[in-house]
């Protein structure tokens, strides 16, 4: 008989980006999974270990993630093995009785071998991408070749951006109509403006970005002294680390902008609030970026937002609340000027207010909940119907990728006879009464 109650998935995120680490994919997956939990699905979360955090946690709201005794390579990217997590994603997908797999970010190697995993072994898989991506370089080729392969087989998938839907289907050759479109949001209970707006004639201009090249800091380095020259009465504050530091503190050094350009180093996500409510202004000059979260959490706490126009930032916030300039050094100066005019006319409060009515977690949630809904409808494909797919993917790599994917069919299969399923003890379930996870947004997420 039909009850009507929506169907409940069991959901394992997949990524080497998680918490300890902070950024924009590892808050995704984490207030995505907090919301999910809440709609009474269960979520775990696998990762690779992050310095002695190894084995099973247990976070807010009994969020369960298992941290697996692989380090990363580089940039906190597991070293690619392509057979090396089949086992242990075997025996989590079966511990769990797991029914859908979502990986996060294209450029893990942890997320593209587990769905490779998961899909050899018939689960649904759902993957979410956070990045633009170019056609022209070396490295933008190679990883375009590993998406592709990964997303040939793949149940369904989503973007943060109606720009970065058409950058994955270009990159990818999916067909649109399995790429879903679900943007990111904001935790507006942390992200509020100031009891007491800053006062008095000083205008604060702030940025909180990792210093690296596709963040625009090369922007920032024209940018900020004809800034500063032109308005004596502004101030720059800049959190952040990274490889472009140095040539931020050589500007501040020769334009002797010392007392003008405060350099915070890297800023813990718990702090990033304080810095943002100091300032009036928020800049960003990146020079890509899928969707950028780092502006919805400015805007929520009352900063009116001037950025680059590039990738999915167009579609982040009203008119009224960003001053959009092209990746250019008179354009970017331009703009921050017309920000300047505008302030008198910002109320912090008014834009906290709209920014909780536009973005939140809980509608986050529910889209992807559709999404799992529609990947569970697919069909089931046995092994040659899914090779038939990856010698599309080229006339050596669709033969390479097949390749592949048979000698991971052929181990798992062996894994089979070695450890069968029912020789592998399921983990009960059990979840925290509802009063124990109702401040889930009040604490911090890392213990």
């Amino acid at each position: 008989m039909m009850t009507g109650d929506p169907q409940k998935h069991r959901i394992l995120m997949v990524s080497d980006f998680f918490y300890p680490n902070f950024g924009g994919v590892e808050n995704h997956i984490y207030y995505l999974s907090q919301c999910l939990l809440k709609l009474g699905h269960k979520v775990v979360v696998a990762t690779h270990a992050y310095g002695n955090r190894s084995g099973v946690r247990y976070m807010t709201g009994g969020l369960k993630v298992y941290y697996v005794p692989c380090r990363p390579f580089v940039m906190q990217n597991t070293l690619p093995t392509f057979y090396g997590l089949l086992p242990i994603i075997r025996i989590i997908l079966i511990r769990e009785r797991i029914t859908v797999v979502h990986g996060h970010q294209a450029f893990s190697t942890f997320c593209h071998e587990a769905l490779m995993h998961a899909r050899t072994m018939g689960y649904k898989v759902v993957f979410t991408d956070h990045s633009l991506y170019g056609f022209s370089d070396v490295g933008s080729i190679h990883m375009n070749k590993v998406l592709q392969f990964t997303l040939a087989d793949v149940s369904q998938a989503i973007c943060v951006s109606h720009t970065s839907k058409e950058n994955t289907v270009l990159r990818s050759g999916l067909p649109p109509e399995k790429v879903f479109v679900v943007p990111n949001a904001v935790d507006t209970t942390i992200f509020k403006p100031a009891v007491k707006r800053p006062s008095g004639p000083e205008i604060v201009i702030v940025v909180i970005s990792r210093l690296v090249y596709r963040k625009g800091v090369d922007l920032l380095v024209e940018v900020i002294p004809e800034v500063c020259r032109l308005h004596p009465n502004v101030r720059f504050i800049i959190g952040g680390d990274g490889p472009k530091r140095v040539r931020l503190e050589e500007m501040r050094e020769k334009h002797s902008l010392q007392d003008r350009v405060e350099m915070l180093g890297a800023v813990q996500h718990v702090q990033v609030r304080s810095v943002l409510i100091s300032g009036h202004i928020f800049l960003n000059s990146s020079l890509t970026e899928a969707f950028c979260i780092a502006i919805l959490e400015a805007a929520s706490c009352g900063l009116l937002t001037v950025s680059t126009r590039v990738g999915g930032v167009p579609e982040v916030l009203p008119d009224e609340m960003i001053v959009l300039a092209e990746p250019d050094p008179g354009d970017m100066v331009h703009a921050i000027q017309k920000a300047i005019s505008m302030l008198p006319k910002i109320d912090p409060q008014v834009m906290h207010n709209r920014m909780r009515e536009l973005y939140n977690w809980h509608d986050v949630a529910r889209r992807t909940e559709i999404v799992y809904d529609r990947a569970l409808k697919c069909s089931n494909q046995n092994l040659l119907e899914r090779l038939s797919r990856y010698l599309f993917c080229g006339a050596w790599a669709g033969k390479l990728f097949c390749l592949v994917m048979i000698v991971g069919f052929l181990l798992w299969q062996l894994l089979e006879l070695w450890q069968p399923v029912d020789d592998i003890e399921e983990v009960p379930d059990f979840s925290l009464p509802h009063n124990c996870d109702e401040d889930v947004w009040e604490e911090n997420p890392v213990k």
